[in-house]
């Protein structure tokens, strides 16, 4: 657990508190400005609830594995008795990498550099694996979760015969790193791309470089939907 832990928080913290500490400035003015009022989704029939969990500086989102088609992602098919799946994004080689270091951190915000996805096989409910505040249950209707399921597989880089490039695994198979087609930088961090997920499944967020930023926003509708 304890190597879990470094893999899917630890890797990505440095950067995002390397881009927080010497680009604050220049990340607030890229940003798109907060609505006054954040409204949660409107609940519908064959809605769905999904999370946005934090480790350390780095935030992901876990669903119900059972949620998601059998064909959508190839962690679904990795993972068939998962309960949930954690995906998460970040700098390729930094992300996976056991010491980064800080010339790692620098150079993935500093330079457009390949990108990467962590799943995550969970076996338990998603609350009972964080800690309390560092899982943030959200509603999305049936239609939004489809276009989420949508948006993570299309980060997926594929081959020269059409198939997901599968990486490093986990130490106890815990996980597997996937390639992404996308690139990270400076302002396109691990939190950046938890947003724009968010948003393509309709949870009216906006871009946060640090994982407070985000997990601010998303308590605010997870509150304002129990209301």
């Amino acid at each position: 657990m304890a190597r879990l832990r470094h893999a899917a928080s630890g890797r990505a913290s440095s950067p995002v508190r390397f881009a927080a500490a010497l680009f604050a400035a220049l990340a607030a003015a890229c940003a798109a400005p907060r609505a006054e009022r954040l409204e949660p989704p409107s609940p519908q029939a064959g809605a769905h609830v999904v999370y946005v969990v934090a480790r350390a500086m780095h935030t992901g989102i876990a669903v119900r594995a059972a949620d998601v088609p059998a064909d959508a992602w190839p962690a679904r098919r990795d993972f068939p008795h998962a309960e949930y799946l954690e995906v998460g994004w970040g700098d390729r080689e930094y992300y996976q990498a056991e010491d980064p270091g800080v010339w790692l951190a620098a150079r993935a915000l500093l330079w457009p550099t390949p990108g990467v996805l962590l799943f995550v096989a969970l076996d338990a409910p998603v609350a009972r694996r964080f800690e309390p505040g560092d899982a943030v249950a959200l509603t999305v209707t049936h239609e939004g979760l489809a276009r989420l399921v949508a948006r993570v597989a299309a980060s997926h880089e594929l081959d020269a015969e059409g198939r997901p490039v599968r990486l490093a695994t986990l130490p106890g198979g815990a996980g597997r790193f996937y390639a992404s087609r996308e690139a990270f930088h400076l302002f396109r961090t691990c939190n950046v791309w938890t947003a724009d997920v968010l948003r393509e499944a309709g949870v009216p967020v906006v871009p946060s470089i640090t994982a407070e930023g985000l997990l601010a926003q998303v308590r605010e509708l997870a509150e304002a939907a129990e209301r």
